[in-house]
């Protein structure tokens, strides 16, 4: 753990130190690789800081998403419909390590529990901070609230734009991509389904 003090701002950076010195190593032969000189001053501890922020990107594998949602699990017999919209996504893609980013949305209808808004957008976090692809990210999403709440349905649609086809392939820089999975009510049901749609359909392009 390193403790950095900066003009009275305090910042905890949690790191696995033997990790952190393999990965510095590895991204230190790959820049050689790629024709730079390590040894230049911009360089010096760019290694260090790739090594760090890869792990950060990936904290997601040493998180538990179900363990999230039942650490705020509350019996109650609500049985509208719980939305939270626009929820900020920033994952890598498993095919190139770049980025990929966006919004997702989310809605389940309670069947005896309900759970706290915050969890939501953490079990989110926890899936998209891994290499993913957003097909797999939407289900996941999806099947660990069904699974952990067992609600009477579950939706979720995620948009984002990827790097891979803005930076490098095709190279279209506006376009964006829309994944959805549904499970129960959201499933069977089309004005249910339709509901969740329309009320964040403002968020979507």
């Amino acid at each position: 753990m390193q403790e950095n003090l900066e003009e009275g701002y305090q910042r905890l950076d949690l790191y696995n130190e033997k990790t952190t010195e393999a990965l510095q190593m590895h991204y230190r032969e790959i820049l050689k690789l790629l024709g730079e000189d390590v040894n230049r001053e911009g360089l010096l501890k760019t290694p260090e800081r790739v090594a760090k922020a890869m792990q950060f990107f990936t904290q997601g594998y040493h998180q538990d998403p179900a363990a999230i949602l039942k650490s705020a699990m509350f019996k109650h017999d609500c049985r509208e419909m719980v939305i939270i919209k626009d929820i900020e996504i920033y994952s890598l893609c498993e095919h190139h390590l770049v980025p990929f980013f966006g919004k997702a949305h989310v809605a389940y209808i309670p069947n005896g529990y309900i759970v706290g808004l915050s969890k939501i957008p953490r079990v989110v976090d926890a899936y998209a901070r891994r290499l993913q692809v957003q097909e797999q990210l939407t289900s996941q999403i999806k099947n660990c609230i069904q699974d952990t709440l067992n609600p009477l349905g579950v939706g979720v649609v995620i948009e984002t734009q990827h790097l891979c086809m803005s930076m490098r392939g095709v190279q279209k820089q506006n376009s964006v991509t829309t994944t959805s999975d549904f499970t129960g009510a959201f499933l069977k049901q089309y004005n249910t389904r339709q509901e969740f749609l329309r009320i964040i359909g403002a968020g979507l392009h």
